[in-house]
Formats: structure tokens, sequence, C-alpha cells
């Protein structure tokens, strides 16, 4: 199976370092969601995969060539990134929209060509957008703007997604309907997805395999048994978690889970600490 190859990276801001010699080949044509406690680093693995963040050391393959030696333009055309709660300028339309993902395929004015519609009518039916085609933007609910970004994603004809944290600030509903849209997009088109989660029964649901990160470094990556179990999500949450087989779907979910120092915390309420 083909990977993208992430090998010895060491990534950070400015002078802090977040991510240190980290390595992990991610399956191209699967769904991998990233995990793990605020601040572990992993929207700064996904930045490093999307090339928003320049790297301080190692590299990052796709189809066996350097990502960060890539033109711009060609690297658009094999890999897109949504950001967290990305923005729209006001009175935009989904249309329009959506056709900023054809900027890397446009030469001289950058006008639309015929091919460049068919891929934007393409990218509205696939994500059920068509009666919202003039609709602008701004009007949309949160759902229905994620579904404008993916579908500009779309437009772009890449092969591999990557999303951070596509469903937060969504209620339960939007949160299934981006994930059940992108879980079609990965069977139907055969989209590589990668994108950082906060709820690990969604990552476990929607997910062929799982990234789980804690303090810049990988601590566990594999597919789902593998990865759902009490044994890493103690060591990634420090939660003792309760595992059980969801009856509807087979996948692992944590069903209740406790604090690991939780008989310590009672300790210093009774001393007065």
């Amino acid at each position: 199976m083909e990977n993208i190859r992430i090998n010895g990276i060491k990534a950070g801001y400015s002078e802090k370092v977040v991510i240190e010699d980290l390595t992990i080949d991610i399956p191209l044509g699967k769904t991998t969601a990233i995990i793990g406690p605020n601040g572990c680093g992993k929207s700064t693995l996904l930045k490093s995969l999307g090339r928003i963040l320049n790297i301080k050391k190692g590299a990052i393959y796709l189809n066996g060539k350097e990502i960060h030696g890539m033109p711009t333009k060609e690297l658009a055309t094999k890999l897109a990134i949504l950001p967290q709660s990305p923005t729209a300028p006001e009175g935009l339309t989904v249309e329009e929209l959506i056709s900023y993902g054809r900027y890397p395929y446009q030469k001289g004015l950058g006008k639309l060509n015929e091919e460049d519609k068919k891929i934007i009518t393409w990218a509205l039916a696939a994500t059920n957008l068509e009666e919202l085609r003039y609709e602008a933007v701004d009007n949309l609910s949160g759902g229905q703007r994620q579904r404008v970004w993916i579908a500009m994603a779309l437009a772009q004809e890449t092969d591999v997604i990557l999303l951070d944290e596509p469903t937060t600030y969504l209620d339960m509903a939007y949160q299934l309907e981006v994930l059940e849209l992108l879980e079609e997009l990965n069977k139907d088109y055969k989209c590589t997805i990668i994108m950082v989660l906060h709820d690990i029964n969604l990552a476990s649901r929607f997910s062929d395999f799982i990234i789980a990160m804690g303090s810049g470094k990988i601590i566990k990556a594999g597919y789902l048994t593998e990865v759902m179990t009490t044994e890493v999500l103690k060591a990634v949450y420090r939660i003792q978690a309760n595992i059980i087989k969801d009856p509807d779907t087979g996948c692992p979910i944590c069903m209740s889970y406790g604090l690991l120092n939780k008989e310590r915390n009672k300790k210093l309420v009774r001393r007065g600490a």
C-alpha cells in the first residue's frame, strides 16, 4: 500500500519546538484521524503535512516526492487543506467559493474554462449543494458552510484532503453530516482523508487508521482495535476508559471514563491542599 511518509520531522513556531523527530507512514486511500489532548501537536502535524508550517528538520514524502521541494501549484493539485474555522469574504456565493479550488489549474488571467465549470458542478453535486449554488455563504448553517469548504477542496481535484477539526462548533447532527460526507468521499472517490478530531468515538466510527499523540510524540498509531484500547487511552489522556463494541457499527467506543489521579485529588482536598 502507498503511504505518505513522514521522516524524522521537527516542527514548531519560532523558537518553540512542538514536534521532535516524528516518523510515521500514513496510508493512502484511507481515512486517518489524529487524536490527543490539547497542545499535543495534532494541528502542528497537520500543518506540516499541508506545508502551512515549514518544518525545521526531516522530510515529508507524497508519492515518493518531498513536498517541501514541490512548486506550490503542483502541491495544490495533490493535496488540499482546510484549517480550523475557515472564513469566506463577505457576500461570496457558494459557487464562487468553490471556484477558488480551481486556482492551481488556472493560467493567464485566471478565467474559468469549461473544464473548471464542469468540476465545480461535480463538486456541488458530490456535496449535495446544488440548490444552494447561488446562496451567500454567510447565510448558511455551520454544517452547510463546512460542506462548501469541502466542496472547494474537491474542486482542487486532489487525492489527499487534510482537515483541522472539521466538526468544531457544530452540533451533533451537523458533526455527523460532515463526517458522513467525508466517509462518502473516501469510499466513492478514493480520497485520502486525514483529519484532527477531538471526539475519540467519532474518530473510531469514521476512521480506518488512528494516530494518537501526546507531548509532540506518537503514543500509538494503527487500525482501530490497536489504538482504541484502555492502555492507549490511559497513556494519551491519563484516563481509565471503559471500552465496548458499538452494537450498531461494531467499532470500539469509550463508554465511560474516569481520571487516573482521582484518589490523589481526594486526598489533597481532605488535607486542604
